[in-house]
């Protein structure tokens, strides 16, 4: 067994409005700042650590524990997942 981080990102899918990014952009535009940026997209990371056999286990527990809690909704978000050995 070894222990693993697993991040989980969790973005809106292209095509749904994200209201945080576009209120981080529009204060930058106000306050005249940073005229080069032209999109901000927010999300939410989870970090997890776990131990497990191996890569694929860990990322597959991970995501079913994220699918039974129901951390996201499938129809407007994009999840991905980043494992790496602790």
């Amino acid at each position: 067994m070894a222990t693993f981080s697993v991040n989980v990102t969790i973005e809106n899918k292209p095509g749904i409005s994200d209201p945080e990014g576009e209120t981080i952009l529009n204060d930058l535009v106000m306050r005249d700042m940073h005229k080069t940026v032209s999109k901000i997209k927010t999300a939410k990371m989870l970090k997890f650590t776990i131990t497990e056999k191996d890569k694929k286990t860990a990322q597959k527990r991970v995501q079913d524990i994220c699918d039974e809690v129901r951390i996201y909704n499938p129809m407007v978000s994009k999840v991905t997942f980043d494992v790496s050995e602790a």
